[in-house]
């Protein structure tokens, strides 16, 4: 670990911080209830243990495998691992051990699966249900009509918390056009909230937009490049 690299992870996570409360700012939010998790897809240990001594306390992965060996090595004293990717099945005993929350749920299939699981280590899982707002083939997460009916199913579920909505609207260059698609999600939430299951979550925003989704109501912002630079895939 070199002070250079801890320096610029450090005023990364400074300027990523100050970003959200600008943002929290304009529309006037409490910049204190929204979290900022570090995606930490493909970056290694050293410089997620470099993030931990700047201050970042949640982080966000993608594959159970990749996470699982991190954690074995970080820990998770004094900070928390939420799951962020696509959630198969077969993998949900494991995720259900790893994780702090889940943001990916899509299906009652995987709730249950994870119903299953979470009461066999005596434990309440937090969990969001994906959508995909978009619409976009290419990603996954279920419909808006899909996610009310699926609320409801996972309510009935006693080892499932339902913590509220994730999305991944399609990349843009320009920020503002997320906006749409950040305002349906925090639709889609009061429409949920006025059929009775109180939401507390909206996980949205990425490295691109999420200012734009902060101003929108995002609690829950998932940052890797602006924290780690350019990703390099494993």
């Amino acid at each position: 670990m070199t002070e250079k690299t801890m320096d610029g992870i450090g005023k990364n996570l400074s300027q990523v911080r100050e970003r959200m409360e600008r943002a929290a700012a304009r529309v006037g939010r409490d910049p204190g209830e929204i979290r900022l998790i570090a995606v930490t897809k493909t970056v290694p240990i050293e410089r997620i243990k470099e993030a931990i001594a700047a201050g970042a306390t949640i982080f966000g992965e993608n594959y159970v495998q990749e996470a699982r060996h991190k954690i074995a090595e970080i820990g998770r004293t004094g900070i928390q691992w939420h799951f962020i990717g696509h959630l198969q099945t077969n993998k949900a005993k494991y995720a259900v051990r790893l994780f702090d929350a889940i943001h990916s749920v899509d299906s009652i299939k995987v709730a249950r699966e994870l119903d299953t699981r979470a009461a066999a280590e005596g434990k309440v899982m937090d969990c969001l249900i994906e959508v995909n707002i978009s619409q976009e083939e290419s990603k996954f997460g279920i419909t808006s009509e899909q996610t009310r009916m699926l609320a409801q199913e996972m309510t009935q579920l006693k080892n499932i918390s339902v913590k509220g909505l994730m999305t991944m609207p399609p990349y843009f260059d320009e920020p503002e056009l997320s906006r749409p698609y950040c305002i349906a999600l925090r639709q889609l939430k009061e429409t949920i909230e006025r059929e009775g299951i109180p939401l507390s979550e909206l996980s949205m925003g990425m490295t691109t937009d999420f200012e734009v989704a902060i101003e929108e109501g995002a609690t829950m912002v998932r940052v890797g490049r602006a924290i780690f630079g350019e990703r390099s895939e494993q």
